[in-house]
């Protein structure tokens, strides 16, 4: 084996809101909701002194303080989507240009991806080309 290696580390966080796609041709034009989960991973090819990558608490604290500004709330309202689609997509990006301005630099720039699940098996991401996909078989877990 050779090549460069890294450490990764993910964490996951969810939230229940509504939203709607406003020049869809289809059921999605009208307003539903999802129990969405927000994924992030972070890559760094060094451990601190304690052995870790990026401490998984704080990962996951950022995350959620992300996902509580969208919990509960019709996603097309808030001005994070104004002129934006509220899609799975959009809200990957979302999630993960927002983390890179809530992580330390020396960590922002390890940030590889942020996945937004719609569903167990529907999931859409956000990050540089050549991110890493999930295993087959959707979300479990959670």
């Amino acid at each position: 084996m050779s090549g460069r290696y890294v450490y990764t580390i993910s964490a996951r966080a969810h939230y229940d809101a509504a939203h709607f796609l406003e020049n869809y041709d289809g059921k999605c034009s009208r307003v539903h909701g999802h129990r969405y989960v927000a994924e992030a991973a972070i890559q760094s090819p060094e451990l601190d002194e304690n052995g870790l990558a990026f401490d998984f608490a704080d990962l996951k604290r950022e995350l959620r303080a992300l996902a509580d500004r969208l919990d509960h709330e019709l996603l097309n309202d808030l001005p994070e989507f104004d002129g934006v689609p509220t899609s799975a997509e959009n809200q990957a990006r979302w999630f993960y240009e927002s983390l890179q301005g809530r992580l330390p630099d020396a960590l922002a720039g390890g940030l590889i991806y942020a996945r937004v699940w719609e569903s167990p098996t529907q999931w859409a991401q956000y990050g540089p080309e050549g991110a890493p996909l999930p295993a087959p078989g959707g979300l479990s877990g959670e």
